[in-house]
């Protein structure tokens, strides 16, 4: 199994970028997927997620309109576009891959299985 992040960097408050994040070695259609972020010395949270069936896409609080999640099961492909970024967003940005029962842990890292290494994104006022 393995899911390897890609997109993050360095921008500017208001700011966009994609973070994407390509699977393998598991069935990319039978799992919900996650994007997850981590500032040192803070919790691991949930930013956005999407159902295995693709229909029902989950946002943290935070996000508040700017970002989204999408995916592309042909190319076991998840997606993180984000736009007016702002400096609260540093973080590192991991991708997920799990079976979550409900609804809450849906947005809570204790419902996914695999993880990728993640990819650092740095915004600067």
């Amino acid at each position: 199994v393995q899911l390897v992040e890609s997109g993050g960097g360095s921008v500017q408050a208001g700011g966009s970028l994609r973070l994407s994040c390509v699977v393998s070695g598991f069935s990319y259609r039978s799992y919900c997927m996650g994007w997850f972020r981590q500032a040192p010395e803070k919790e691991r949270t949930a930013v956005a997620a999407i159902s295995d069936a693709g229909d029902t896409t989950y946002y943290g609080d935070f996000v508040k309109g700017r970002f989204t999640v999408s995916q592309d099961k042909t190319k076991r492909t998840l997606c993180l576009q984000m736009t007016d970024l702002k400096p609260e967003d540093t973080a590192m940005y991991y991708c997920a891959a799990g079976s979550p029962w409900t609804q809450q842990q849906t947005m809570s890292r204790w419902g996914y299985n695999y993880w990728g290494q993640g990819t650092q994104v740095t915004v600067s006022s």
